[in-house]
């Protein structure tokens, strides 16, 4: 039976290999650990993309604790370094915002390619599973493609769904899904919103213009906004948080992809950086591949320890 670890532990493989072989180089045949010693491992740390603030803050602690006799081994710097990590992450973690008798509204945006349609698709999978009546409403109405993924969503998970015209006004969609999940005693509505560069201005004040629509249908709404971040991407991830959080007040995290990359420690610097929840991570490609995020899990599996 595959546990919940075993899907973190193999979706973070890449990640644990690259910071395992990196280790080795770093502290095999070293009699004593140095400044040197410490500065790549700082470097090792940033290279898989946990950020600087991160990178510093576990490296001081084993540089303390080394001084102190208390750490004699790499597997010993693994431990802290998982240790650090799941402190870390567990600052912000809190529920999904659940709306009690009436629908729970999710906005789910991010750039072109990070995996918003299939995510949302997934989400659909385990609410319904759940017994949540759940509705997807396509607001990408100038992608085809994004209209066709998310029906096929719809039809394999048994979801309501809401679509309108190639080149319809997406604040207008998003407007009459908001209605149609209220008259229809929906539990969860999930928006799915076009791809767009996070450089793009235009394109981020629609994004604005379509939650003022959400409001005006369901004032109070949408109660989650969550970004979601192709974790391959690296830094870059950190620069389209800071442009989406000006237009579209992210509430939370969903990082896509974590199972292609080599640098796993994105999630790391997100909330180093901006102090929001990650809910989901994505650790494959099937449904039961997208997890609610465990920090635990998560820092263990990352560094190949416990569990």
């Amino acid at each position: 039976m595959k546990t919940i670890f075993s899907v973190f532990k193999r979706g973070l493989q890449k990640t644990t290999t690259s910071m395992s072989r990196s280790l080795a180089s770093v502290f095999s045949g070293t009699a004593v650990w140095d400044d040197e010693t410490f500065e790549d491992l700082e470097a090792m740390l940033i290279s898989a993309d946990f950020g600087v603030k991160a990178a510093l803050n576990i490296v001081d602690d084993i540089r303390d604790r080394y001084s102190r006799g208390m750490i004699e081994t790499s597997d010993d710097i693994f431990k802290v370094a998982a240790e650090d990590v799941c402190t870390i992450l567990q600052r912000n973690i809190r529920p999904v915002n659940y709306q009690s008798g009436a629908p729970t509204i999710i906005m789910m945006i991010g750039v072109n390619g990070s995996g918003k349609t299939t995510t949302a698709g997934k989400l659909a999978a385990r609410w319904v599973g759940d017994n949540r009546k759940v509705m997807l409403a396509a607001c990408d109405t100038f992608r085809a493609a994004a209209v066709e993924q998310l029906t096929l969503w719809s039809e394999r998970t048994g979801s309501s769904m809401i679509s309108a015209l190639h080149g319809a006004d997406p604040a207008s969609v998003a407007f009459d899904a908001t209605k149609a999940a209220i008259a229809r005693n929906m539990d969860v509505l999930l928006l799915d919103t076009a791809g767009r560069q996070h450089n793009n201005k235009g394109l981020m004040e629609e994004l604005a213009k379509m939650r003022r629509s959400i409001v005006k249908a369901c004032p109070g709404a949408p109660h989650e906004v969550w970004l979601t971040v192709d974790a391959s991407l690296g830094s870059n991830a950190v620069n389209q948080a800071r442009e989406f959080s000006r237009f579209a007040d992210i509430t939370g995290l969903i990082l896509t992809k974590l199972d292609g990359t080599g640098k796993g420690g994105m999630a790391v610097a997100l909330q180093q950086e901006f102090s929001l929840p990650v809910f989901f991570v994505g650790l494959g490609e099937q449904p039961d591949d997208l997890q609610p995020f465990d920090p635990g899990f998560y820092s263990s599996a990352l560094f190949g320890v416990g569990k």
